[in-house]
């Protein structure tokens, strides 16, 4: 048998403003005291003329455009305005916004995406009739039509929907030329471009975009550069150090460009430069009744993440943290090479036994390494178990185990016992790939190093001091292309 079709829904038919000389020029509705214009637009531009018009048997026209991502209207006479409104904003996201736009009698009115709270109206002391043609998203270049003089550009984007009256636009007709006529647009096709996905701004930078570019945002990440991709803060104090800073409070970026962040530390240049990372407990912590079963347990936080602390230590040349143990009968071991009764943990996550001007795996205190404990016969002065205040005091100074994350304490319940401890902040000196330096004496001098590979990005740095006006300080050589660094 015979079969048909029908669609309930309108066909939608998209057109892309190409470039900022792109217009679309349909038919107006000459001489009504009512005008009803509706379309739905989507840019990522903040300014561009949407929509004008002219007058019927008047001078002047006008306009309804984009202004600082706001859609405003714009009614005019020869060397003056009439009316401005305003409505909507951060309409210049990327997504569909709807526009109506009506003119009855000496009333003006927008309302932006149906929302009435965002309608704006006016009245003028002047009855309009519309004009025989209204532009969408620009003006013909060509022509003196001072409707269409404006300060800012023609619209960039997708318009669809267009409805003058209670008639739609047929964008194929005008595909056709059987409608209106246009230049440099697309029609069936709504061609905007993300340029934020995938987002290259680095470090949390804010991504925001016109037609043409993106434009990273880099306020208060602690990074620079068109993809805030440069760090603002140095990787050490010796770097601060290095460039005439004194002592005092600054953040440090111990990862660079990586993807750890900057965080406060103190550098201490007094004589040799100390970078000083506080936690959350350097006093003087006393502790009674605990036991194996009710233990005293205390976390360390520090003012950096475990992974920047990590990057620190791995930069310097010696790191330490002072750890003192005070006493009264409370040990730290039960007996020599018996089961800890005290113990620490470090960033392995292991339980750790030694303590302060120790090493590890020797399950001592600093007595017991230089011989001389209080009692011979243990390897820390808290071992002896005596009835008055004595100390284990020393630095941790094996960069593997640092810093010190937890510490736990069992032996403080019997008569008479008590014990107090202090963890000092985590101190660090050097840079180890600060002064890496080397001396090239000749001009066949070389260091050679396997070609660098990197995908996306990758960071080069050096310092230099010569006496030469020319050479070559790096040259990175692949199959077709290469990277040279010259004086």
């Amino acid at each position: 048998g015979n079969m048909s079709f029908s669609c309930l829904e309108p066909q939608v038919v998209p057109v892309t403003f190409l470039s900022s000389s792109s217009y679309l020029a349909v038919p107006g509705t000459s001489g009504q005291d009512e005008v009803f214009i509706s379309f739905q637009f989507r840019t990522w531009n903040k300014e561009g003329l949407l929509l004008s018009g002219k007058l019927h048997q008047a001078s002047g026209g006008f306009l309804l455009y984009l202004s600082d991502g706001k859609v405003k209207i714009s009614l005019h006479k020869p060397g003056k305005a009439l009316t401005d409104i305003t409505a909507g904003t951060g309409l210049n996201n990327g997504q569909w916004h709807s526009v109506s736009f009506s003119v009855k009698k000496n009333r003006i009115s927008v309302t932006v995406d149906n929302d009435v709270t965002s309608s704006a109206h006016a009245s003028i002391p002047l009855q309009i009739n519309s004009g025989d043609v209204f532009y969408f998203g620009g003006c013909p270049g060509s022509g003196n039509i001072p409707e269409c003089n404006t300060s800012f550009g023609g619209f960039q984007g997708c318009m669809r929907l267009i409805s003058i009256g209670d008639k739609a636009v047929d964008m194929i007709s005008v595909q056709q030329n059987v409608l209106g006529n246009f230049s440099d647009i697309l029609i069936d096709l709504c061609g905007i471009i993300d340029r934020c996905l995938p987002n290259y701004c680095e470090h949390g930078g804010d991504c925001s975009q016109s037609w043409n570019s993106f434009y990273c945002d880099c306020a208060n990440t602690g990074y620079k550069g068109a993809t805030c991709h440069y760090p603002i803060y140095e990787q050490s104090c010796e770097a601060y150090k290095h460039r005439g800073n004194t002592s005092g409070f600054y953040y440090i970026d111990s990862d660079g460009s990586g993807p750890l962040g900057p965080f406060l530390v103190y550098c201490n240049m007094t004589d040799s430069t100390w970078t000083v990372i506080q936690h959350n407990n350097t006093n003087l912590t006393r502790v009674k009744s605990a036991n194996r079963d009710n233990p005293h347990t205390m976390f360390f936080k520090y003012s950096a993440s475990l992974d920047q602390l990590q990057a620190t230590i791995n930069h310097a040349e010696h790191c330490e943290q002072e750890l003192a143990y005070h006493c009264k009968k409370s040990r730290l071991l039960d007996k020599p090479g018996g089961m800890p009764l005290s113990w620490w943990i470090g960033k392995t996550n292991e339980t750790q036994t030694y303590w302060g001007g120790s090493l590890p795996a020797v399950q001592k205190c600093a007595c017991g390494l230089e011989g001389n404990c209080i009692d011979s016969q243990h390897y820390c002065n808290c071992d002896a178990d005596r009835d008055e205040w004595t100390n284990d005091t020393g630095f941790l100074s094996y960069k593997e185990h640092l810093p010190v994350t937890e510490i736990v304490i069992t032996d403080t319940d019997r008569p008479n016992s008590e014990a107090a401890y202090k963890l000092g902040p985590l101190l660090c000196r050097g840079d180890r790939t600060f002064w890496n330096s080397a001396s090239f004496n000749t001009e066949t001098s070389y260091l050679h190093f396997p070609t660098f590979h990197e995908e996306l990005s990758a960071d080069v740095s050096f310092f230099f001091k010569t006496t030469a006006s020319s050479g070559v300080f790096l040259e990175n050589l692949g199959i077709q292309d290469f990277i040279r660094i010259e004086l």
